[in-house]
């Protein structure tokens, strides 16, 4: 075994997200029913190991709400698992927000193709990530989270110190003990340690779902704070299949009371634009002054609709 290949095999070892956990070392013995029950007993804790980080969110929000506002972008970056729930997360910004499909984007290690058949070697050098952001042309502008349950993944710690010489906010959502971090380049770690997976080292069960459900915190809470959504239903959907443009027709009818014509009338007249239609209703006005109290308001219906 060549040094390399110990110093790897010692740090991988090593690390939180690679132990046994004693609660499922029997599991090649029990029956369908326990081995259901101790999953889901372990999965019952990832959501108190999120609570934990929750004022780190916090301030990893605060800054994608002002780097979006300033004209930046959120970008992930991460491989395998990780990777793959950067790029989903990512893809349901537009239909949900009626973002941009560049303004949140997931990059993961070995391109598109490894979202389908796992490219794991893609992650093996920090260079691929460098190059990744260099591509993605960050700037001082943009928020660059990196994604690796293990902490430890080249591809991604070559993203983020790359991103932070470029200038960029970082972030980092990994499942290892916030005492273990030690990249010094990134501005702000969030670390729900879940502990030892049910399968040793398979980080797509606690592991993945910590990651997502911290990924679907930044940017929901974003999008709310940009004036994404109304009380708690979301304005700014796409059009972009027949579910969703009946979806807006509820919305409308939710919030405003008129009847589903009606509803169909005011979208029309606003080319879908379910904000606009709203305000055109509430405020009773035009299309053209709904769009300038929009505007006026940053965004947020609620304001839009109140008189100077």
């Amino acid at each position: 075994m060549s040094a390399d290949s110990k110093k790897l095999f010692h740090e991988i070892s090593n690390l939180a997200t690679e132990q046994r956990n004693q609660s499922s070392k029997d599991i090649d013995f029990a029956s369908t029913a326990e081995i259901l029950k101790i999953i889901n007993d372990e999965d019952k804790t990832v959501p108190m190991a999120v609570e934990k980080e929750l004022p780190f969110i916090e301030n990893a929000v605060d800054k994608i709400v002002e780097a979006i506002k300033k004209g930046g972008r959120l970008l992930y970056f991460g491989a395998g698992t990780s990777g793959r729930l950067g790029v989903v997360d990512a893809s349901e910004c537009p239909p949900t927000f009626g973002t941009s499909p560049e303004l949140v984007k997931g990059f993961i290690a070995g391109g598109k193709e490894a979202m389908f058949v796992a490219q794991e070697g893609a992650e093996d050098l920090e260079e691929n990530g460098a190059k990744d952001v260099l591509d993605a042309k960050v700037n001082s502008k943009d928020v660059v989270c990196g994604i690796a349950a293990s902490r430890r993944t080249p591809y991604v710690i070559g993203a983020v110190k790359k991103a932070k010489e470029l200038g960029a906010t970082t972030l980092y959502v990994t499942c290892t003990p916030r005492e273990t971090f030690n990249i010094e380049e990134v501005d702000i770690p969030i670390c729900p340690y879940v502990g030892p997976e049910v399968v040793m080292g398979s980080t797509r069960m606690k592991s993945g779902t910590a990651q997502k459900l911290v990924l679907n915190m930044l940017t929901t809470t974003a999008m709310v704070r940009l004036g994404k959504t109304y009380e708690n239903m979301m304005i700014d959907l796409q059009m972009t299949n027949k579910k969703l443009v009946e979806r807006a027709k509820r919305i409308v009818m939710t919030i405003t009371g008129v009847d589903y014509d009606e509803a169909t009338k005011y979208l029309e007249q606003s080319n879908y634009h379910v904000k606009s239609a709203l305000v055109m209703i509430l405020a009773e006005v035009s299309f053209d002054e709904a769009k300038v109290r929009l505007e006026k308001a940053e965004g947020f219906v609620r304001r839009a609709i109140q008189p100077d």
